[in-house]
């Protein structure tokens, strides 16, 4: 990986590097870094469990790096909270390409504002209102509506959610937790919370967010 930390650190990024996946817990937590970028093949720590690790700990983009092509450890890797894969060997400038685009769309949804009807959604400060109304909502609710609004019109799993806002997985948390979680949220911004108008079940599926509206970026 020194090549590609030396070509990042051209490009203008500072890179932490970390040989192990204790040291990488420690810097990760000491640096609080905007990107992961995580070989699995790692000494001691499997590079899976260190990133089952770390995926609780922040909400930033990880990009796992292996020599192993195989789907069932790609779709682990998803699972346990990757954003992105890439096997070894690949091309440097592509790879570097990955990471502005990854760091490119989390800079754009901090600064969102989504906006529907009479909802109002501005990621950067955190605040919903509801006609002009502030709607308090906890720390995973704000989270769950904010990743549904991203995606307007778009059917999301429960399993799908569970991944990408809790950083968890079927095997470690009950899907009911999203359906509960979407309840609340129902019963603070629809004005009939028995017959949502925004935020609607697919059955066996998920849900999805009803909007025409367009994201609107802050300058």
């Amino acid at each position: 990986m020194h090549l590609v930390s030396t070509l990042l650190e051209g490009e203008g990024h500072r890179v932490v590097q970390a040989s192990d996946g204790d040291a990488a817990l420690a810097a990760i937590d000491s640096q609080q870094p905007d990107l992961i970028v995580l070989d699995l093949g790692l000494p001691e720590m499997s590079g899976l469990e260190l990133l089952s690790r770390v995926r609780p700990r922040v909400a930033v983009p990880i990009i796992v790096v292996s020599g192993r092509e195989a789907e069932s450890e790609r779709v682990l890797a998803f699972d346990l909270g990757a954003d992105d894969y890439v096997v070894k060997p690949f091309l440097l400038r592509e790879f570097a390409a990955r990471i502005r685009a990854s760091l490119r769309r989390v800079r754009m949804t901090s600064d969102a504002v989504y906006s529907f009807d009479t909802v109002e959604i501005r990621v950067s400060s955190r605040e919903v209102t509801v006609a002009g109304k502030p709607v308090t909502l906890s720390r995973r609710e704000f989270d769950l509506l904010a990743y549904l609004a991203a995606r307007p019109g778009e059917v999301v799993s429960r399993e799908q959610i569970l991944r990408d806002v809790w950083q968890s997985s079927e095997a470690w948390q009950d899907t009911a937790t999203v359906t509960e979680h979407v309840r609340r949220i129902r019963l603070k911004i629809e004005p009939d919370p028995g017959k949502p108008r925004w935020i609607r079940a697919v059955r066996n599926v998920g849900y999805r967010l009803e909007s025409d509206d367009q994201v609107l970026l802050d300058e």
